[in-house]
């Protein structure tokens, strides 16, 4: 678990390997994440976009941005939490994300970014 407060926003990551799947021929490791994301300020908060950088041990790196996440673009009082599953899909059985989502205050529109901490998604390792 990984974690990183912006602003008074606090981000928790939680991530699973999902195992293998096959597209096209070609295999891929599924990997899950988890977040949660606490307003710790004590402004009300919405969540509008968000940025993700995904890296592949390949050397492969993707991009991924739009409005809100899963579908959603949630609203924060003080002390409110949101959480969301989501996932990827990597050539290679390393790699990694990090990001960012742009928040804006409700009540003054001030837009701000609030890091997602990078955390590593990794196939555990095979015991003899």
């Amino acid at each position: 678990m990984v974690e990183q407060i912006t602003k008074g926003i606090k981000i928790i990551v939680k991530t699973k390997y999902n195992g293998t799947s096959t597209r096209n021929g070609r295999q891929y490791y599924v990997f899950a994440y988890f977040i949660t994301i606490e307003n710790n300020s004590e402004q009300i908060v919405q969540l509008t976009d968000r940025f993700w950088q995904i890296f592949d041990s390949l050397n492969i790196t993707e991009i991924v941005e739009g409005e809100g996440v899963v579908g959603q673009t949630p609203i924060l009082k003080p002390n409110d939490n949101y959480s969301y599953s989501s996932g990827c899909f990597l050539e290679s059985n390393l790699g990694s994300m990090k990001g960012f989502y742009t928040m804006q205050n409700i009540d003054t529109l001030e837009r701000f970014k609030v890091i997602i901490p990078t955390f590593q998604l990794s196939t555990p390792i095979l015991s003899n």
